[in-house]
């Protein structure tokens, strides 16, 4: 009896015993078991999670094959490695430079001319692919692919332009614009068609000559300046003849003008002048007769004058008588005459 109490009382020990423990492991275990978790949980997010940046696209590759392209920036998910992988594109704006190409322009001269490229990734899944297969996602040989189809672009683009055309000082007749237009559209044609990349300007930052090429163009170019100047020259000439010969006409005929004028009011004035001398002869005829002679003196007598005359000779008997009203003039006698001679008056003017 007491034998089946102890053997009781020991298995029901031991039960109790044993359901305290399992609890209080378990809450031993758990931080280990929720590191183990999250460890877990980090492998498989970096195994399956793709993160693209702003300025990125990420080409995802199954089994070495593209298989799709995430353009859109932000969390995205793949088959874990090595079932599908990422390969970053970068989709930012870059540039290049040709380096000096000798090329020969239309009219058969050499020029040494260097363009610049700013381009691009396309943002189109089938530009990133083709850009990816064409130099493996590799900016440096996409640049120097570039650099080559620049350099022949040059030459096919400049046999369509004349030396005078990219180099006038006359920024009308200039037309680096429209050759630098060409050879974009040139370029970018071939550069998204077998590379992906888009073309976003081009442009000529360096237009040089070499010797040769610039002794000849200073020559024709001295050679136009002369042919220019000679013309203007001759212009000049053409006008100052004009003007010289439209004032020779006017003045002609101004003097034409003026002389017919003159002659209008001297023949007015002469008639006026006859009318005041009849007057006057019909008023008074012996003072008519005296301002006449006197006229006549101041005709004949001038600068170094010397005459001998008798003083009642006409015209100077007027200077030693005076006329008398109603008496008449008597003729002066001829000098030897009977009676003496008369006194005389000698002028020395």
């Amino acid at each position: 009896m007491f034998h089946h109490h102890d053997h009781h009382d020991h298995h029901g020990h031991d039960h109790h015993h044993g359901a305290d423990e399992a609890p209080a492991t378990f809450w031993r275990l758990a931080p280990r078991l929720a590191a183990c978790a999250l460890i877990l949980a980090a492998a498989g997010f970096a195994a399956t999670g793709v993160t693209v940046s702003a300025g990125e696209a990420g080409v995802v590759t199954r089994l070495g094959d593209l298989s799709r392209v995430l353009t859109q920036p932000g969390l995205a998910w793949k088959l874990p490695a090595p079932i599908e992988s990422v390969i970053p594109v970068d989709l930012r704006l870059r540039t290049t430079s040709t380096g000096l190409q000798d090329v020969g322009t239309k009219d058969g001269l050499r020029i040494l001319t260097q363009a610049f490229l700013a381009w691009r990734v396309g943002s189109d899944p089938e530009a990133i692919r083709q850009f990816v297969r064409s130099v493996r996602n590799d900016p440096d040989e996409a640049a120097r692919q570039l650099r080559t189809l620049a350099g022949a672009a040059l030459q096919v683009t400049a046999s369509s332009f004349e030396l005078a055309d990219l180099v006038d000082l006359d920024p009308a007749r200039r037309k680096l614009p429209e050759f630098e237009a060409r050879l974009q559209a040139q370029i970018a044609a071939t550069a998204e068609r077998v590379y992906g990349i888009q073309i976003v300007q081009v442009g000529i930052e360096r237009l040089t000559l070499p010797d040769a090429t610039l002794t000849a163009t200073v020559s024709r170019m001295r050679s136009e300046r002369e042919t220019v100047a000679a013309a203007r020259t001759a212009e000049g000439l053409r006008q100052a003849a004009e003007i010289r010969s439209a004032a020779d006409r006017d003045a002609r005929i101004a003097l034409a003008r003026a002389r017919t004028q003159a002659a209008e009011v001297e023949a007015q004035s002469r008639e006026e002048a006859a009318g005041i001398e009849a007057r006057a002869y019909a008023s008074d005829p012996d003072l008519y007769v005296m301002f006449r002679t006197m006229d006549t003196l101041s005709s004949v007598v001038g600068p170094n004058t010397r005459l001998v005359l008798r003083t009642d000779s006409a015209p100077f008997e007027a200077l030693v008588r005076r006329p008398e009203a109603g008496a008449s003039v008597k003729p002066a006698s001829p000098v030897g005459s009977q009676g003496g001679a008369e006194p005389a008056i000698g002028l020395n003017r």
